[in-house]
């Protein structure tokens, strides 16, 4: 029978989802000889039971008591009994890293009785005080339920009564009073802290493993697609101390730069602190690397820690320590967040340094997270001057309204509207508020904090720990040095250099970097399926190229055509009452589209650019119908008006996404067909006369039976033979009709594109512009475990592809088979297409990266 609880020396054989990551770290670190302080571990499997029941699952608290009598047997302390008290940290640790989220509690077991028993072990009264302090806010925060606030108020009174800066600045005396103010806090809520070390333990298990279901875990699993169901395990660690003095300390190392991966020892060290201090962003350390001149053996001994762990583990280690009195203990190792750009510089470093593969390289890199590389960035030749800087936690550039809080962030963000979160410091309730944020800003905090680790792992930009930026959250004002502001003033940042302007400043294009281009050549001879990008203009034809796009798999005609001085002709061909006005309006859009089919050919010469007709209904190109009828409605329409509200109520649908548009509105109005179709037939035969080599595709949109198609192939022939040319011609497969009968479709075409963007949202039922009223309540409540419009759905939209794909070339052996929606863009997506066997997927161009090296590591996971 499988036990609940292993201690660190016996776990070694058991896996992460049993142990949770940090439990089969610090298993592996002790069988290694890491000095690593003795503990145990209760499993995923206790915390599953707990949750499914309600209770600690019979026979777990037993073994933990086994477990303990080790420890003390281990320590030489006494847990609960007279002597020498031994003290204990309870931390989560998942299966998936999910840094913050979940709950710690420092020095369980100790007593009011047992502070005295420690201040004499130790010689240091404070120490004990101090000590005692932090578990009864802790306690009261995790297991109680109590508000964070109340502690925070009083800490900072008692510090202004005793003249004190900082926390280590209290007297013994000073500490016994604010743990009175502490348990009075706790009393005034109708709640007691227990002085019996057994009920703290069991109170601190249970909340922890509670903890896996608190709103900012739930958050944080959406957001990741971390399942439910796996719940976290609890590591039970005897404690060792680094607010003993100055001998002492506390801090978080990196064996590689997190924010810009160059190799070697990169974190931060507090003096005279508890860990907690430096994650939670309480304190500002001071880099490491100062401990090269103040300490340098142990400077050195972390830095060997470092390597050691990197060489073992493979992968780039973020490791917690602690320090007492001179000694140095590891507490945790795992693999490190890191932004976009070091994830990238790490993998291919690590390549050539030949502790990994290349393959392993590859597939290292979260290929969604490629187009922030191109992030945009604050020239500093272009830049105004600062009026706050702080540290560079995470870099890229942000403007945005500012924001003092999540739920502000939320409905900023609800609005459209652009915005930077501002925080003391970051907690992890602030999870969601960092998710919609351009930027995060901290007053305190160092470059391993909350705010610092979070937002690196998000790729969002962030300047943390600025000494000039105070908040006043009652009256949602702030101050960056001797500027005032007030929530929703647009403030800009550089994650960068740690710098901070007051208003927007101008932001420039990024660039993808040596390492980058270093990987995706890496990825090129693994990929099989092709990458091509989505682009109506000719900037982002050239710049698709430029990141590997092998042509262009959708152009969206009617793009062109919302352009202020071509909009008018469009309106003019939609309200023509003759047959001349008719012409004269095509012949003005058939030069219009014909000098864009030209630059966009130009652009992508030598490689294939797909051009999708015409596809919305009409009405979009008219004022809206509501516009028009309240200027009737107020006697102001002006001249010529009356006749657009004609026609606009002529066209007007109640959804028109199922209405007249795509194929429909192109075999009723066979004129706009042909002229789409000349105009790209006269470009492409000037570039040929010009020595180029264009090669365009047509395709037909939102087809839903093969009549249709051979109708508008009728059509598009008769204008092939005016020119004396041919093209490919396919079409998308967008509504689920057309997959379900594709094998019908197929011999007329030479092609198949497949729009997932409507594609979704028909077999769903569901429309993007519209699904923001429930979608959030769906995925929080995981009734969506993703969002179908970002994500491609396998259940059913995948099975849709796979009826097409399967029967389309049952029926054409030599069809061709694209994707084209957003979902082309995206990793898991790609994915999905090598495994159905497409020949090519297209994305927006920045998304291209992302396609590329997706489609790399879809081939080298497939075998």
């Amino acid at each position: 029978m499988m036990n609940w609880a292993y201690s660190f020396s016996e776990s070694g054989e058991l896996g992460r989802e049993l142990l949770g990551g940090k439990g089969l770290a610090l298993a592996e670190m002790t069988r290694l000889g890491f000095p690593v302080p003795p503990g145990f571990t209760l499993t995923t499997a206790a915390c599953r039971a707990y949750l499914e029941r309600g209770a600690l699952p019979e026979g777990l608290w037993d073994e933990v008591r086994a477990q303990v009598g080790r420890l003390e047997e281990a320590t030489g302390k006494r847990f609960g009994g007279p002597g020498l008290p031994l003290l204990v940290s309870v931390r989560s640790g998942a299966p998936v890293s999910m840094p913050g989220m979940m709950d710690t509690i420092l020095n369980l077991g100790l007593t009011e009785e047992g502070v005295a028993e420690l201040a004499a072990s130790t010689g240091n009264e404070r120490f004990a005080w101090d000590s005692y302090r932090r578990l009864v806010q802790m306690y009261g925060e995790v297991v109680l339920g109590l508000d964070a606030a109340g502690f925070e108020r009083a800490l900072e009174r008692a510090k202004a009564l005793a003249g004190a800066e900082r926390d280590v600045d209290l007297s013994p005396a000073d500490l016994r009073e604010l743990v009175a103010q502490f348990k009075g806090i706790v009393a005034a809520a109708g709640r007691r802290f227990p002085d019996d070390p057994w009920r703290q333990l069991e109170g601190a298990v249970r909340a922890v493993f509670e903890s896996w279901n608190n709103p900012r875990a739930r958050t944080y699993r959406r957001l990741y697609e971390i399942p439910d169901e796996l719940g976290t395990a609890v590591n039970v660690q005897a404690m060792v101390f680094g607010n003993l003095g100055d001998d002492s300390g506390t801090g978080v190392g990196f064996s590689r730069n997190p924010a810009t991966g160059e190799r070697g020892l990169y974190g931060e060290y507090l003096k005279n602190a508890q860990g907690e201090d430096v994650v939670a962003g309480v304190r500002t350390p001071q880099p490491l690397e100062r401990l090269r001149e103040s300490d340098p053996e142990l400077y050195a001994e972390i830095a060997d820690v470092a390597e050691r762990l990197e060489a073992h583990f493979r992968e780039m280690q973020d490791f917690e320590f602690t320090v007492e009195r001179g000694r140095l203990y590891l507490l945790q190792t795992r693999t490190g967040k890191r932004t976009p750009a070091a994830a990238v510089r790490i993998a291919v470093e690590m390549a050539g340094e030949g502790r990994i593969s290349r393959e392993e390289a590859l597939l290292r890199v979260d290929a969604n997270t490629l187009p922030s590389l191109l992030r945009a960035r604050i020239d500093p030749e272009q830049a105004p001057e600062a009026v706050a800087e702080g540290l560079p936690a995470s870099p890229g550039a942000a403007v945005g309204h500012a924001v003092l809080d999540a739920e502000a962030a939320e409905s900023w963000a609800g609005r459209g509207l652009p915005v930077i979160l501002v925080r003391p410091e970051t907690t992890p309730e602030d999870i969601s508020g960092m998710y919609l944020a351009r930027g995060v800003l901290t007053a305190r905090g160092g470059m391993t904090s909350h705010a610092a680790v979070v937002a690196r792992g998000m790729g969002v930009p962030a300047v943390v720990g600025v000494a000039g930026l105070s908040l006043n959250l009652e009256e949602r004002t702030f101050r960056l040095g001797d500027r005032e502001f007030k929530e929703g003033d647009v403030i800009s940042l550089d994650g960068a250099t740690g710098r901070v302007f007051a208003g927007e400043v101008a932001l420039s294009e990024g660039g993808s970097g040596e390492y980058l281009h270093e990987l995706l050549e890496w990825a090129e001879p693994h990929r099989k399926l092709g990458v091509r990008a989505n682009a109506d203009t000719p900037a982002d034809a050239r710049r698709a190229r430029e990141l590997g796009a092998e042509g262009i798999g959708l152009v969206r005609t009617e793009h062109m055509f919302f352009d202020p001085e071509r909009i008018p002709w469009v309106r003019a061909l939609i309200l023509a009452e003759t047959e001349k006005e008719e012409r004269e309006a095509l012949d003005k859009l058939f030069a219009f589209q014909r000098a864009d089919f030209l630059e966009l050919l130009k652009a992508m010469d030598g490689l294939p650019v797909t051009v999708r007709l015409l596809d919305p209904p009409l009405h979009e190109f008219l004022p809206p119908l509501v516009e028009l009828e309240r200027k009737e409605a107020a006697g102001t329409l002006a001249p010529g008006e009356a006749k657009v509200l004609t026609q606009v109520r002529r066209l007007h649908e109640a959804n028109p996404m199922l209405g007249f548009r795509g194929v429909r509105l192109l075999l009723v109005r066979p004129e706009i067909l042909r002229m789409q179709t000349a105009a790209l037939l006269s470009a492409t035969r000037a570039l040929r006369e010009a020595g180029k080599d264009p090669r365009p595709e047509l395709m037909i949109p939102l087809v839903s039976a093969a009549e249709e198609v051979a109708q508008a192939l009728e059509a598009v022939r008769e204008v092939f033979s005016e020119f004396d040319l041919t093209l490919p011609v396919g079409t998308m497969i967008e509504t689920p009709r057309a997959a379900l009968v594709a094998g019908e479709i197929a011999p007329l075409v030479d092609f198949f594109s497949f729009g997932t963007n409507d594609l979704t949202q028909l077999t769903f039922g569901i429309s993007r512009d519209d699904a923001g009223h429930f979608l959030p309540r769906y995925l929080d409540a995981r009734i969506f475990v993703h969002d179908p419009t970002e994500h491609l759905d396998e259940a059913a939209v995948g099975r849709l592809l796979e009826i097409a794909v399967r029967e389309g070339r049952a029926a054409n052996p030599s069809l061709k088979l694209g994707l084209c929606g957003e979902h082309g863009g995206e990793a898991r997506s790609v994915r999905l297409a090598h495994r159905l066997g497409l020949d090519y997927v297209s994305a927006s161009p920045f998304r291209v990266l992302t396609a590329r090296l997706a489609a790399a590591q879809a081939t080298i996971d497939s075998g």
